[in-house]
């Protein structure tokens, strides 16, 4: 019974260990992509499989460049390793969603990335590459 509720608290300590730092990765992604965007007048007509494409290669190089500064598991992998390449990446995407939401509610401009689809695009790549590469 006591290894089932470690295995369990392992679980949920790697979804949301992975979840933070893919947040974290998405914040500066958000940052960037709105210093990016003050070089152009309009963003207006964003073309959304080239919005996701962009991010998803974002996501991939964040991923490949944590691996690199870092290129150990965030955490120690449990018996259900690989179940926080979709739990983390819906959490992150849930999180911009809801930061998106409130930028909207302050009448600021909302990036893509600030969105639950994109967010969970980026944190999916970023998931998945770090997956691949520390296996």
């Amino acid at each position: 019974m006591d290894e089932l509720l470690a295995g369990v608290l392992a679980v949920i300590a790697e979804v949301l260990f992975e979840a933070v730092f893919e947040i974290t990765g998405e914040g500066l992604a958000s940052l960037l992509t709105r210093a990016i965007s003050n070089l152009f007048k309009t963003i207006s007509d964003v073309n959304p499989i080239a919005t996701t494409f962009a991010l998803g290669m974002l996501g991939a190089l964040a991923g490949f460049l944590s691996v690199v500064a870092y290129p150990h598991p965030l955490v120690h992998p449990s018996r259900f390793h690989g179940v926080s390449v979709i739990a983390s990446p819906l959490i992150a995407g849930f999180v911009m969603s809801q930061l998106g939401r409130l930028l909207r509610k302050h009448d600021r401009r909302v990036m893509p990335i600030e969105s639950f689809g994109y967010g969970f695009v980026f944190a999916f790549a970023m998931a998945l590459l770090r997956f691949l590469m520390l296996r």
